[in-house]
């Protein structure tokens, strides 16, 4: 039996500076000094254990609320409030994610595909031809605008534009790792002042929130019971008691819906736009796939083998969430040979798991073929996370890319501004793309 668990004897602070500014290489090193699995500071209080053996994090998906537990983040409550998904654990978080996921499956969610379509069109028609472009800023405003419109039920009108100016503003803030710091090290989170970073945040996050109370008071005056909009159906929604969700609720779950649907499916799509450009045989195979299906429904055009090859693989290779939330040992476990104590964190290391050679054999390189000759398990492919922490918005999310995706490359020629390697960087809580994939607009196909 082994006692201590392996990982870095470097001081505590210096691990967590490490992590903030590049996780990737803090993971990959993890790996190759001390094996699938390891202890990492990632706060300054506290150690995290990274998993990444897909059969050992089966067992722990699959053993939820009896040796584990799902574990609230408390790092980005600030962000996202005490009644968010990502925040709530135990009985709170079962109540809260059964009123939250109805609204994204079935028809309701497929009814947003002309939505998603029409914004593709309208963002891309307005890139002057001939001159660069930042695909991820492209893809941003794409996503926010299907968000505020699926998500929120804003059209148009003062508070739609207060909405949009606020909600890109204040997540674009944390895009820095030195911003993103303040939610990894809470000695940081003091109000100073407007003139402060943190008391900047505060003031922003208080308009934002009034904005959404307003909304919130409006649809209750409203009583309009024929809008489909997400907020409606949070409204409407009751738990096993008959009780609604307060507004303070539906405010935490509005902005986590935001936070986690909107820079990342941008990113996503960001990822992807650069692979299918980078590597041409992968552009050509997926326009002749498109191309050949022009007169299919959007429910079939989803559907498509290789489409969804690439979108996956775009996933695969740098996945947006590198990690899983975490899990806590509610009793005493073995894993890997190792005696896991009550209390301990556990993370899924999504990025290892992915680059895992005996499973994605050459997992450095692009190569959407490997999902076309083999399905692979909810724990060796795990891009949204899994067991009751998985994506409550990943069928939303996959759905949106690959609409975007081939609206895109079946309606517009770009080509990259320079046919360079790009590399991925921490951006908030998310891995992008370094840059974010600068291209060039050549006009309609």
């Amino acid at each position: 039996m082994k006692n201590q668990l392996p990982g870095p004897t470097t001081p505590r602070f210096l691990q967590m500076v490490q992590w903030i500014a590049d996780p990737l290489r803090s993971m990959e090193r993890g790996f190759r000094e001390y094996g699938e699995i390891f202890n990492w500071a990632r706060s300054p209080v506290s150690d995290t254990i990274f998993i990444s053996n897909p059969q050992v994090l089966q067992q722990i998906f699959t053993n939820e609320n009896s040796q584990f537990g799902a574990l609230g983040n408390p790092m980005v409550t600030p962000l996202l409030g005490e009644n968010s998904l990502l925040v709530l654990s135990g009985d709170r978080h079962q109540r809260q994610r059964r009123l939250v996921m109805p609204p994204f499956h079935g028809e309701r969610m497929r009814s947003y595909g002309e939505l998603i379509v029409n914004m593709t069109d309208r963002v891309m028609n307005r890139l002057p031809v001939g001159k660069p472009f930042i695909a991820r800023i492209a893809m941003q405003e794409i996503s926010l605008q299907v968000i505020l419109q699926a998500v929120f039920g804003v059209y148009e009108g003062k508070r739609y534009e207060q909405l949009k100016q606020q909600l890109s503003s204040i997540l674009n803030r944390f895009e820095s790792p030195l911003i993103a710091s303040f939610l990894f090290l809470p000695f940081l989170q003091r109000n100073l002042g407007t003139w402060s970073p943190w008391g900047r945040f505060l003031r922003q996050r208080w308009e934002i929130d009034e904005l959404i109370y307003a909304e919130i008071a409006q649809r209750r005056q409203e009583k309009d019971f024929n809008r489909t909009d997400i907020l409606s159906l949070l409204m409407s929604a009751r738990d096993e008691l008959g009780e609604p969700m307060t507004d303070i609720e539906l405010r935490d779950e509005l902005i986590t819906l935001l936070v986690a649907g909107y820079d990342t499916t941008a990113l996503a799509i960001a990822w992807a736009l650069y692979w299918t450009h980078f590597q041409e045989e992968v552009s050509e195979k997926l326009r002749f796939e498109l191309d050949s299906c022009q007169n299919s429904n959007l429910v079939d055009l989803v559907k498509l083998p290789y489409l969804n090859a690439v979108c996956n693989e775009s996933l695969r290779i740098y996945p947006v969430a590198y990690v899983t939330l975490p899990r806590q040992v509610r009793k005493p476990v073995k894993l890997l040979g190792y005696e896991l104590p009550v209390g301990a964190a556990l993370v899924g290391a999504t990025y290892l798991v992915h680059h895992q050679e005996d499973i994605y054999p050459q997992s450095k390189e692009f190569k959407p073929e490997r999902f076309l000759e083999r399905q692979f398990s909810a724990w060796e492919f795990m891009p949204f996370g899994g067991g009751t922490r998985r994506c409550v918005g990943a069928a939303l999310a996959q759905y949106e890319m690959k609409l975007v995706l081939a609206t895109i490359l079946s309606n517009y020629q770009l080509e990259l501004f320079e046919k360079q390697p790009v590399k991925p960087c921490r951006r908030a809580l998310n891995l992008a793309p370094k840059g974010g994939v600068k291209m060039v607009m050549r006009g309609r196909r």
